[in-house]
């Protein structure tokens, strides 16, 4: 996994330091899976920005992967990010 960081797009505040994997990356459309470096709740009906180890940012949307499994006290979720365009 990699290291990125993930900002909310109302304000551009830093929320906290993810692992992601991509699943798959097109020229239009990318998605992959994460999970949050610290306890911190995420709101998935908001948007945010995600920015990659090589400073490669791009706006994603999160959902909560309920079919993976939970690790840790407190809870660490999976969450799937998925965006559109280009990461720049």
């Amino acid at each position: 996994m990699s290291i990125g960081k993930l900002y909310k797009v109302s304000d551009n505040q830093f929320v906290t330091e993810v692992d992601y994997h991509f699943h798959d990356v097109s020229a239009t459309s990318w998605w992959g899976e994460l999970t949050l470096t610290d306890y911190v709740r995420i709101d998935t009906g908001e948007g945010y920005i995600i920015e990659l180890e090589d400073a490669r940012k791009g706006k994603c949307r999160l959902r909560k992967r309920v079919n993976r499994a939970v690790s840790g006290v407190p809870p660490r979720y999976v969450y799937q990010f998925s965006g559109t365009g280009a990461l720049e």
